[in-house]
């Protein structure tokens, strides 16, 4: 079956060179040609997401051609004469891919609103909103390694596709041909008819006014911090320097060989800002300008990490420890300065740590929990905002570093938390501390709450397999004991249900169905399994409660033991 693709593909694909030559290189491999045929790459409420190559399971034209005709017939579906918006990043081929995706949704009597350079993805989230879009595109796979490419679709609200109209979008690319079923249109004659449209800097600068409306001590004196900054070789190199200087941070020293938009990413082969190799150059480069803090944006600057100076040495910081700071900082100094709104509200996913909850509980904020995915952030934002209270949502956060004041976009934004972050950084410094001390403040007088994440890949079929039998087997046999303490609670999100397992007595869970399990200790502690949305791994989150730094830590890494063991890795 998989050979009579190959072949239909070596006939029918010749749009694109490379995919020419590819089909041509894995002639004869039955393995190869298995792996980019067995399946077609799956969309869901993310999107698309894949290595980048020719085949079925495999990111390219045809694939994002045929996503892009689901999503055409979706917006017709709901409205006459709609408009998209389309942003891409610094990854191979994402412009090629931007420009396919605007010429067939162009064919398909849609506006197109196009970013005339690599934007991140919040600026798509913005756009899609300021422009009042029906749907909008980000050609991009976030911190993924090189090889990989992706293509994130978004409602009118500026939040990723939900399951209903994903499915929506599946049902039409499942019933179009791939190569002959999908509508184009000339790319340049599209543009000279102004179907297509290039969106213009007023719209970039609208954007950045409503970031540096999210400022929480507009009076500090940014001036004497001193910041080191790579965009990895990313889309944030321009927006994330322009709100810096707007705000005053001037002494800003950019790491020179992840400046320029590079997809093969030749200095930081996985660039994501939550490992330490991804602030390898940045980390040389702090030896030399000994600034206050490092900030690291991933290629589409959605997420960002951060490195803390504390006497000479650079601390890397967790999404969590970012989350908590921000969180920390934006309600201590907005009930000092009387700009807390009533009834104020947060959110953050189910992975992320549940400090935050006590946080919170101090200034009488509500916290809303939600499944792991930024869209659900945003929707408790579009909650809000039909009720006429859009002024409460004060931040949103999940672990893996994404952060969002404001309900100017849906989405995490990079830029908006890398301003806070500068801005957070001053204000303390001012007081004559470091996040560090704020941290450890903290952690003093909530309890020393630590957590750790710890991903596992399997990759291909048989990967796919591998993840599905795990989480079967830990619903069959729950562990019962893990490092010492009593399991407690259990909640399954696959089956909607949460399960004490001392009384044994079960409560259905409000939020939507997702592969989640949650296991809850009787020490505090918890650990949580999930497959990745967007990747071929199985995840593993953790939060250890010590009663000291190194009681946590000791804890902490203890149960990313047990975890692992849980799992058979």
């Amino acid at each position: 079956m998989y050979n009579k693709q190959y072949e239909l593909w070596c006939q029918k694909a010749t749009g694109d060179d490379d995919l020419v030559k590819e089909l041509k290189e894995i002639s004869g491999n039955e393995e190869l040609i298995s792996d980019a045929f067995y399946k077609n790459l799956e969309f869901g409420t993310a999107g698309l997401r894949g290595v980048i190559g020719a085949g079925t399971n495999r990111m390219n034209i045809y694939t994002v051609g045929q996503a892009t005709q689901g999503l055409a017939a979706y917006v017709n579906s709901v409205t006459q004469n709609g408009s998209v918006a389309i942003a891409y990043d610094s990854r191979i081929k994402s412009d090629v891919f931007a420009r396919m995706a605007a010429s067939i949704f162009a064919a398909n009597g849609i506006k197109v609103y196009l970013y005339k350079e690599l934007m991140p993805t919040p600026m798509l989230s913005f756009a899609v909103r300021y422009l009042k879009c029906d749907a909008g595109v980000v050609v991009t796979a976030s911190h993924n390694p090189a090889k990989y490419n992706g293509y994130k679709a978004y409602g009118p609200d500026g939040s990723q596709l939900g399951p209903k109209e994903a499915d929506f979008v599946l049902s039409i690319m499942q019933s179009v041909d791939i190569f002959d079923g999908v509508k184009q249109m000339d790319f340049d004659e599209a543009l000279n008819n102004g179907i297509i449209e290039y969106i213009g800097d007023d719209v970039i600068e609208e954007y950045l006014k409503n970031v540096e409306a999210q400022r929480v001590e507009k009076d500090i004196d940014l001036s004497n911090l001193k910041v080191v900054y790579t965009p990895l070789n990313g889309a944030g190199n321009k927006p994330v320097r322009a709100i810096l200087k707007k705000i005053g941070v001037t002494n800003v020293a950019v790491v020179p060989e992840q400046e320029l938009p590079d997809g093969n990413f030749p200095t930081a082969p996985y660039p994501n800002p939550e490992i330490r190799q991804a602030f390898e150059c940045a980390l040389k480069l702090a030896e030399t300008e000994n600034p206050d803090i490092l900030l690291a944006t991933d290629p589409d600057s959605d997420r960002v990490g951060i490195a803390v100076n504390t006497e000479g040495e650079y601390k890397l910081f967790s999404g969590n420890d970012v989350g908590v700071l921000l969180l920390n900082y934006i309600l201590t100094r907005r009930n000092a300065n009387k700009t807390l709104p009533k009834n104020p509200l947060a959110v953050k996913t189910i992975v992320s740590t549940e400090l935050c909850q006590k946080i919170a509980d101090k200034y009488g904020c509500a916290l809303v929990n939600v499944l792991t995915g930024f869209k659900f952030i945003g929707e408790q934002i579009t909650i809000l905002t039909e009720k006429g209270e859009p002024e409460r949502y004060i931040f949103g956060f999940e672990e893996s570093y994404g952060y969002l004041a404001g309900d100017y976009a849906r989405d995490k934004d990079a830029v908006v938390a890398s301003m806070l972050i500068c801005e957070m950084t001053a204000y303390y410094k001012s007081q004559g501390k470091t996040l560090c001390d704020v941290l450890d403040d903290i952690y003093k007088e909530f309890g020393y709450y630590y957590t750790a994440q710890k991903s596992f890949t399997c990759e291909g079929q048989s990967g796919m397999e591998k993840i599905k039998s795990i989480m079967e087997d830990l619903r069959q046999n729950p562990p019962t004991l893990i490092e010492g303490s009593r399991v407690v609670k259990i909640n399954d999100y696959g089956k909607s249900v949460s399960i004490d397992t001392l009384t044994g007595k079960s409560e259905i869970l409000t939020l939507p169905q997702s592969n989640v399990l949650c296991f809850f200790m009787e020490n505090g502690g918890s650990f949580i399994v999930r497959p990745s949305g967007t990747e071929p791994k199985i995840k593993i989150y953790v939060c250890a409660v010590g009663n000291s730094a190194q009681d946590g830590e000791a804890k902490k890494t203890a149960l990313v033991d047990a975890g692992t063991s849980i799992l058979g890795f």
